[in-house]
């Protein structure tokens, strides 16, 4: 990834059941996946294309955008400078309480639209960031739920029941769990086929019409996923990646940043509390993402910088020079030129 690339990942103690990415990225691009909660997303600056299942939608700033669990979606820059976000991740169980609470929706809730243009509510997503930056954990909670609510009463629904009526679909389900269960050593697709009782092809398009994408790119999300929860747990990235059955770090490294949109290292040390104001995204491009001499500090009036006080760096990267600020979040940032870093 480029110089001009970089992303904060990381989750607030005093707001569980939220992740939070902060990021410009502008060859970097997300391929198909899915997640298990919800994300709220907002862009500040240039167009991220959203590829959703019904076609592709141009997130701009003042939208916001709003992607329901296990919704399979690819995003990538739509101008040639890439886009700004800020994005939130709130769990399932968070939307849930919040709906129950403050809404009249019941059974399982989602977001009727996916791109809406609504500047106040990508206000509220950026400070929902600020304040969680600022170590400002009553305005974070807060905002969150005011941010929340707002976005449930205006476009949320009770999301109808998926039926598995269809032998085709019963059969997805199957695969599903078997590649679940076999993830280290999963089976070709012939094999499971077979041990399901049907042909490749018709398992390939069943699968694919029931979960948005076809059997491998699946497993691949789904070793994120485990990867991600052995990494939450202190599991070393090395570790992490022979569990869910990636040949080997570099492996996991590259299919993990592709899909959180930061390594497993820069991951696992915002989560353990040690990570830096901002993760320069070009860190994919290493072998070994645990270990990077020469990491240089970053001197910054930021509350986050005085918190978290390196900046991660890039082999492809120019060093950053003593004093030069890390990105800070602002209501309109404007994209960053060659070589600078700003949000």
């Amino acid at each position: 990834m480029g110089k001009q690339e970089w992303a904060r990942y990381w989750q607030h103690e005093a707001l569980p059941g939220i992740d939070l990415l902060r990021a410009r990225y502008v060859r970097h691009s997300f391929p198909r996946h899915s997640h298990e909660g919800y994300v709220l997303g907002a862009v500040s600056g240039g167009v991220e294309d959203v590829v959703m299942p019904e076609g592709t939608v141009h997130a701009l700033p003042g939208s916001v955008i709003m992607i329901n669990p296990e919704v399979p979606h690819a995003a990538r820059a739509g101008v040639p400078e890439g886009w700004v976000y800020s994005t939130l991740y709130p769990s399932a169980q968070v939307i849930a309480d919040i709906a129950a609470e403050t809404t009249s929706i019941r059974g399982t809730v989602g977001f009727a639209e996916v791109d809406v243009p609504d500047p106040q509510g990508a206000h509220l997503i950026r400070e929902v960031h600020r304040a969680a930056e600022e170590g400002n954990a009553l305005a974070a909670d807060s905002v969150l739920r005011i941010l929340v609510t707002r976005l449930l009463r205006r476009y949320g629904s009770a999301l109808p029941d998926r039926a598995l009526r269809t032998a085709g679909c019963r059969n997805a389900a199957r695969a599903r769990d078997l590649l679940e269960e076999r993830m280290a050593e999963p089976p070709s697709l012939e094999a499971l086929a077979t041990e399901l009782g049907t042909s490749p092809f018709a398992l390939l398009r069943a699968f694919k019409s029931e979960y948005g994408m076809p059997p491998h790119t699946w497993l691949t999300n789904a070793r994120v996923r485990r990867a991600r929860a052995l990494l939450d747990g202190g599991t070393p990235p090395a570790d992490a990646a022979a569990a869910v059955g990636f040949t080997d770090q570099p492996h996991l490294n590259r299919h993990f940043t592709r899909i959180v949109g930061v390594p497993p290292g820069a991951y696992q040390r915002a989560r353990r509390g040690r990570a830096d104001a901002e993760t320069e995204a070009g860190e994919s491009g290493r072998k070994n993402v645990q270990e990077r001499p020469g990491l240089l500090p970053v001197p910054s009036e930021a509350w986050q910088n005085r918190q978290h006080p390196q900046l991660y760096v890039p082999g492809t990267a120019i060093r950053p020079v003593v004093g030069q600020p890390v990105p800070k979040a602002s209501p309109n940032p404007t994209p960053p030129s060659s070589g600078t870093h700003s949000a």
